[in-house]
């Protein structure tokens, strides 16, 4: 999540080239990337447990396993693990003076040096290799248990932060905004296909971290503007909009790291609907959401309710949890399990007796987004999909809208004269008792992708099974018809809708 107060941190590195020596931080990047301290460079030292540990926040098996004394070693324990290292052994991998001038290093205990920040390695667009840049402790696994008076963190890659970057539009765009920047992961993202790039954020160390991020990435710089939700852009409109944000529904706003500060899911509410003023026509605006499921409310109804008028929507709810498994699981983020249970239990029961008010029964978590696209008809579809899918979906997200749009110039009539094709990536399977003479029905699967399966009938799996883009939809109906002695005009009349889904799906294709 992006927004983050202000806090009494380490001071941070200078994030400006110097007018009188060669910018530090491309000197510094240069030094990374040849001791090969990237993700792959890692992965190689660490093996695959210790690297997975530290998505958890444990830091033992690598610790264990950098005991050597190579610079990769030297690297990883200084800028990810937080030790320090004899000043001596970093003179000979890094321009140790020009990184302690500028604050990217301290010296401590006399004959060491100590990073000031958090740097991950991160394997970026088409194979480049970027740093992450973060407060200490936060580089790796999330906030891990950050206590409360640490609230203000800036932290570093976490599981949201790469599952927005995966689904989001990648198309050319003259102006992209990242609004709750944090670290800046989405804005350096943003800077390989945006002409220009803002970022956002509450807190003006995270705007610094940011233009760090960019600049060890060797990405062009950012605007930084600072301010919450849309006040710092005022009217200003975008090709793209991403958020992260502190979209965590709390009594309160302890952590501004995590809370919004706003009542409920007001916050995440706010953002979608004065996204669509932000927008120009055709642009994309992409958020990570938590939702209130309400009693005596249907909470795809709640999240219709959100959407601009001029925006068409595609809502994916990926994952429920009810009051309970929601309070546990951040106040364990926060590390409130650890304090005293007197105190632990009193947090506890501030959370319920907060979704207790609201009549909260469960909380739901998934992807928004909006396209800007004034029609007669905007389409907004809201589903739950918790199933396993194939980062990244940037291009399925945009493959979605575009079949929004041929849907729309479609109708029935129109849809039974064109000719398609079954995707690629499509496969059927029969579903039904062994030795039996028929299935108990069929089911078509993606193997790419959002990976959707859905259940057909007899003509539907006839009818996908022969489309190749040679005949019309209509004369392959006729065809099925003559075969299964159905009357060819009430097939055609009850076809379409089912034609309809499968395409809407990504299942078929139109063969032009």
């Amino acid at each position: 999540m992006g927004d983050v107060s202000h806090t009494s941190q380490s001071p941070l590195p200078s994030s400006l080239p110097s007018s009188d020596r060669t910018d530090v931080a491309a000197r510094l990047r240069d030094a990374l990337l040849g001791a090969a301290f990237t993700a792959d460079g890692l992965l190689d030292l660490l093996g695959a447990p210790a690297y997975a540990a530290l998505a958890r926040s444990e830091t033992v098996p690598a610790l264990r396993a950098t005991r050597g004394d190579t610079p990769l070693e030297m690297l990883v324990r200084l800028f990810l693990l937080q030790q320090p290292v004899p000043h001596e052994r970093v003179a000979d991998v890094l321009p140790v003076g020009d990184c302690v001038e500028s604050g990217w290093l301290a010296r401590v205990g006399g004959d060491e040096v100590a990073a000031t920040v958090d740097i991950r390695p991160y394997g970026g667009a088409d194979g480049q290799d970027w740093f992450i840049v973060s407060d200490l402790g936060c580089a790796v696994g999330g906030a891990g248990g950050i206590s409360s008076r640490d609230e203000g963190v800036v932290l570093g890659v976490g599981g949201a932060s790469t599952t927005l970057a995966g689904i989001t539009v990648r198309a050319p765009a003259e102006s992209a905004l990242d609004l709750g920047t944090g670290s800046g992961i989405q804005a350096l993202h943003a800077a390989q296909h945006a002409t220009r790039v803002t970022a956002t954020d509450v807190n003006p160390r995270a705007l610094h971290i940011t233009a760090l991020t960019l600049a060890l990435s060797g990405a062009p710089a950012a605007e930084l503007r600072e301010g919450s939700l849309f006040e710092p852009v005022a009217d200003e409109t975008y090709d793209l909009i991403v958020s992260n944000p502190p979209f965590v529904i709390s009594p309160g706003a302890r952590l501004t790291y995590r809370d919004g500060g706003m009542g409920g899911d007001d916050l995440c509410r706010t953002l979608v609907q004065q996204a669509g003023a932000r927008l120009r026509d055709g642009g994309y605006a992409q958020f990570l959401a938590n939702w209130q499921h309400v009693e005596g409310e249907e909470w795809q109804d709640r999240l219709r309710s959100w959407v601009p008028r001029d925006c068409d929507a595609w809502i994916v709810q990926r994952e429920v949890q009810d009051v309970t498994q929601y309070a546990e699981l951040w106040l364990r983020d926060a590390g409130d399990h650890r304090v005293d249970p007197a105190e632990y239990q009193a947090r506890y029961d501030a959370w319920l007796d907060e979704f207790e008010a609201r009549k909260v029964k469960a909380v739901g978590f998934g992807w928004i987004t909006l396209r800007k696209a004034p029609a007669a008809q905007p389409s907004i579809t809201v589903e739950e999909w918790p199933h396993p899918v194939e980062q990244p979906l940037g291009e399925a997200v945009r493959a979605h809208f575009a079949r929004v749009d041929y849907l729309r110039a479609h109708d029935d009539a129109a849809l039974l004269a064109e000719h398609f094709r079954l995707a690629v990536e499509v496969v059927q399977e029969q579903v039904g008792l062994p030795g039996a003479e028929d299935p108990e029905h069929v089911v078509l699967r993606q193997n790419r992708g959002m990976r959707r399966a859905t259940k057909v009938d007899t003509v539907g799996a006839g009818f996908a099974g022969v489309c190749d883009g040679t005949l019309s939809a209509g004369r392959i109906l006729d065809a099925i018809a003559q075969l299964v002695g159905e009357d060819p005009v009430l097939l055609r009349d009850r076809t379409p809708a089912q034609i309809r889904l499968l395409v809407e799906q990504g299942f078929l294709e139109p063969a032009g």
